[in-house]
């Protein structure tokens, strides 16, 4: 059986891109140069006025606090273009909008990021849940991709970082569901 192809990013340079996106209510073009050094939480969804996508959104926003703690600077993108994604914007959460959403939202209206990062189904023309977590060196440390009836775990996401990041710092494995206090292994003593 032939691995993910989104799997085959992890541990290489993420892939280079230049887009525009809607930075607080603004239209900016951003690069990958912007965020190096940073670590970056690159968040695909499938589009614009759906369904489970606006409670991902907002599952962010309300967590954005606890991503800047860890110093990770949290981008999503999808295949709308800006105008839709500042129509998006404007629209209050009781109506299904993401008004309040202050992390910088990307346009991959040409597909190229998606395709870049492996998760775009071609025969819908959208991104599949693709969630992408870049160390500071711009390397991809994380990858999970869910189809488009399965929203994600914001806190499972904050976990993982904790134990990216944790495993950076110290030189040590974080075993299953490691948490921040856990115990992690430390290889070299075992050897």
């Amino acid at each position: 059986m032939a691995e993910p192809k989104h799997l085959s990013i992890i541990g290489k340079r993420s892939p280079e891109f230049a887009a525009d996106a809607v930075i607080n209510g603004k239209v900016e073009r951003i690069n990958t140069l912007d965020f190096y050094g940073q670590h970056v939480l690159l968040f695909f969804y499938e589009s614009d006025f759906s369904f489970v996508c606006p409670t991902e959104m907002l599952g962010l926003q309300e967590k954005i606090e606890e991503f800047r703690k860890r110093n990770v600077t949290v981008l999503a993108a999808s295949v709308n273009s800006v105008h839709s994604h500042l129509a998006w914007l404007k629209i209050p959460q009781s109506q299904g909008g993401i008004e309040g959403v202050t992390f910088p939202i990307i346009s991959d209206i040409l597909k190229e990021l998606s395709r870049a990062f492996c998760i775009l189904d071609e025969k819908k023309g959208c991104s599949l849940r693709g969630t992408f977590f870049i160390d500071q060196r711009g390397y991809v440390q994380y990858t999970a991709v869910h189809n488009f009836s399965i929203g994600r775990d914001i806190d499972e996401l904050l976990r993982v970082i904790d134990a990216i990041q944790f495993s950076e710092k110290h030189g040590v494995l974080c075993p299953i569901d490691w948490k921040p206090g856990n115990q992690a292994i430390d290889i070299k003593k075992l050897r």
